[in-house]
Formats: structure tokens, C-alpha cells, sequence
């Protein structure tokens, strides 16, 4: 085996930060492209060093007319290399990007779930995480949506996603393609300036790297990287703030009571305004079905210094609050 600075990279970093344990079982998605053919390649060359037990999932979106080529392609690449293979196919072609995705991670989980993988791992690259920071910059979104892109997160129970190349970027990729002569299958949907982030990824992030930096993709990768520590520290301080304002103790999220319930001004008067807005965020994702917009956010945020006897309009669902005292009840 040829041991790359690259096959080093990813060995720091899974041993680095702690993303999988010796002798586990690893579920990887495999589109067929140029990063996941990187990532598994990777993996493979690693799994000795590991213990690690490796298996191939392809989800078929039929988007595309070659999509079957496309599954195929990727279990003849699994059978070469003596992986197990599992195939997703969807009932009716998938139109949308969210919807695609939302679908593409619960046939993954069901996978790993019938075969007992402990982890789902995605080829997802730094330029990912600058595209979806920019795809969310422009957008309109706060340091949670620029960060979005984490190195693991649960997924279901039992579960973990993660994603091992989020320090890579796609040239790195393709030229590690390249140079092992791995057969990526080109999928023209990635060309489509229909989509917003192949615009982004096609027009936009060259001209910053022609204009502006020629390593844009670190830098706004290492951007995220920066946002999402600092993410998880706001999130827990305002868990904690909440706890206080609803007079919970140190109760879990899942037995805050739906409406109605009430808030302690004075407990969230004394905070910053960043805590204030996060804990009026995650109340508010206790009661609506969809997430909560800014402008949810801050009309509620409002009450906290509003006279008595202020309220706000319906949220959606019907909700109202409305302030009494020193405190703002949500029925």
C-alpha cells in the first residue's frame, strides 16, 4: 500500500478527534464521485491499523437516466474490493435537495440499523463546509447555519454520522483520484446551475479564489470550525439560562411541558442578548412544527423588557405570549 500525506492526514485526525474506536463497524456512502471514491479508498488502506469492519451503501435518487449504471458502477467497486453492498432505491424520483437529503439519511440509518453498523460516514469535504456557508450566508442565517457542517453528530440512536474530510478540499480529492487511477463517476446534475449551490461551487467560489484567496475554502472551512465550538458553547449556556427562567432544575429537554409555560423575565433579563435570542429559540422549537424564523425569535425576545400586559401576534399553530409581571406565558 502507498501511505500518502494524505492517508496521514485522516489518521491524525479520526485518532485526533476521536471519530471512530478500534474495531468498529463503518457504513459508507458511496455516490461514486471523486470525494467518496477518496474517502473509502482511504478507509480501506486505514482499515488494517483499525480493526475496522468496512460496507458500501449507494442511495439511488433517480434523478438521472444513468442513475442504475451509477448503483452498479459503485456494488461492482464494493465486489472488487470485498465489501458488503447495500442499495437504497427511491420509489419516485426525488426533485428537491432537502428532500433528497432527508430521504438519503433515513435509508442510511435503516441500513445501519439492519446491519448493525455503529457509524454512517459521508465524504463531505472543506469545500462543502464553505459552500454551505456561503449557501446559508446568503440566505439569511445566524453562527448556527454558518457552522452546519460538523465533523459528527448523532444521527439516530446508536447512530453517529461523520464526516472525516471536512479538512480536505475537493482538488485534494480529485488529485488523490488521480493518482490511484479510481474510476469516479461524473454526475451531471453536479453541473446544473439550476441549483444554487452548483452555482455556488461553479461560479462563485472560483472568483474568490481568483479575486479574493486562493485557499477561500480553508479559510471559510476554517471559519466554520471556529463557529461551531463557540456554537456549542452558547447552545449549553443557554440550556442552562433556560432551565432558570423555567424554574426546571436540571430536568432534560424532553420533559419541558408544551403550553402552556412561563418564563422569568428577571432570570433572562440578566443575561446577554446572544443567550436571550438562543433561549427564546429553543422554546420556540418546543412548540412549532417548522424552524423558528428570526422574526419569531425576536418578538418573543421583545417581551422580556415589554411592559405588562404586552403580547405578541399568533405564532404558528395559534400560539400567543404574553407578558404578566415578571413573567412571559406561552398558550
Amino acid at each position: 500500500m502507498v501511505w500518502t500525506l494524505l492517508h496521514a492526514k485522516i489518521h491524525r485526525t479520526i485518532r485526533s478527534r476521536h471519530l471512530f474506536e478500534r474495531n468498529q463497524r463503518l457504513l459508507i456512502a458511496v455516490s461514486g464521485g471523486q470525494d467518496s471514491l477518496c474517502l473509502i479508498k482511504l478507509l480501506l488502506d486505514l482499515k488494517s491499523k483499525w480493526g475496522w469492519d468496512l460496507g458500501i451503501a449507494h442511495c439511488d435518487h433517480r434523478w438521472r437516466s444513468d442513475s442504475q449504471a451509477n448503483a452498479n458502477h459503485v456494488e461492482n467497486l464494493a465486489e472488487t474490493w470485498g465489501i458488503s453492498f447495500y442499495l437504497e432505491t427511491a420509489n419516485e424520483p426525488i426533485n428537491s435537495e432537502a428532500a433528497a437529503r432527508d430521504w438519503r439519511y433515513q435509508a442510511l440509518s435503516a441500513i445501519a440499523k439492519a446491519n448493525n453498523y455503529q457509524y454512517i460516514v459521508t465524504g463531505h469535504t472543506a469545500s462543502d463546509r464553505a459552500e454551505t456557508l456561503l449557501y446559508n450566508l446568503i440566505r439569511g442565517t445566524g453562527a448556527d447555519g454558518l457552522q452546519a457542517l460538523t465533523w459528527q453528530r448523532p444521527l439516530t440512536t446508536g447512530i453517529m454520522l461523520v464526516r472525516p474530510l471536512l479538512e480536505v478540499t475537493r482538488i485534494q480529492t480529485e488529485q488523490f483520484c488521480q493518482e490511484f487511477k479510481l474510476p469516479i463517476w461524473e454526475d451531471s446534475t453536479n453541473q446544473d446551475l439550476q441549483y444554487a449551490r452548483n452555482r455556488i461551487r461553479q461560479e462563485l467560489i472560483p472568483y474568490l479564489r481568483e479575486n479574493f484567496n486562493p485557499q477561500v475554502e480553508s479559510a471559510l472551512a476554517q471559519t466554520a470550525e471556529l463557529l461551531q465550538a463557540e456554537v456549542e458553547y452558547l447552545e449549553k449556556a443557554a440550556q442552562q439560562l433556560r432551565e432558570k427562567a423555567l424554574d426546571m432544575g436540571d430536568e432534560e429537554d424532553s420533559l419541558i411541558p408544551l403550553l402552556p409555560l412561563r418564563l422569568n423575565r428577571r432570570v433572562l433579563q440578566k443575561a446577554p442578548l446572544a443567550l436571550q435570542r438562543r433561549v427564546m429559540r429553543q422554546v420556540l422549537q418546543q412548540i412549532l412544527t417548522d424552524a423558528a424564523s428570526f422574526e419569531h425569535i425576536e418578538k418573543l425576545t421583545a417581551l422580556i423588557t415589554a411592559p405588562n400586559r404586552s403580547q405578541t401576534d399568533p405564532f404558528p399553530g395559534g400560539a400567543i405570549a404574553q407578558v404578566e409581571g415578571d413573567w412571559i406565558y406561552l398558550k
